[in-house]
């Protein structure tokens, strides 16, 4: 069942292909500070449904992560990485961390919540 997600003015429209089985709250200081909750797919799984001029996109410490946010009303919306899942970046398996917080007809409160310490792990 394919997920829609948007900001909060509408201008960055996502989906993805299947509803989050889980979603991981980090605790880095970005995260923290956008107050996201992260549901993870491949590239595969995630689609822009917006133009790409709707997306801004900020990079900061090691500059492996792009952040990607709403270039109208600021809504932290999607993020492309490699996968950390070892603790260290494995470039060959990128993946899309989608801010679970902005899909549309989506229950957050069906799905277990994991925290990653990324204020101490980055």
């Amino acid at each position: 069942m394919r997920v829609e997600g948007s900001c909060h003015c509408g201008e960055t429209v996502f989906e993805v292909t299947e509803a989050p089985a889980s979603v991981t709250r980090c605790t880095c200081s970005l995260c923290a500070k956008r107050g996201a909750l992260w549901a993870y797919y491949t590239p595969a799984q995630f689609r822009l449904l917006s133009p790409a001029e709707n997306v801004a996109t900020y990079l900061w410490g090691s500059r492996t992560v792009k952040h990607h946010f709403c270039a109208s009303c600021g809504c932290g919306t999607y993020s492309e990485s490699p996968d950390w899942s070892t603790g260290k970046p494995d470039f060959d398996n990128p993946r899309v961390a989608v801010n679970a917080r902005l899909f549309d007809e989506f229950d957050l409160e069906t799905v277990p919540v994991t925290m990653i310490d990324g204020k101490n792990l980055w």
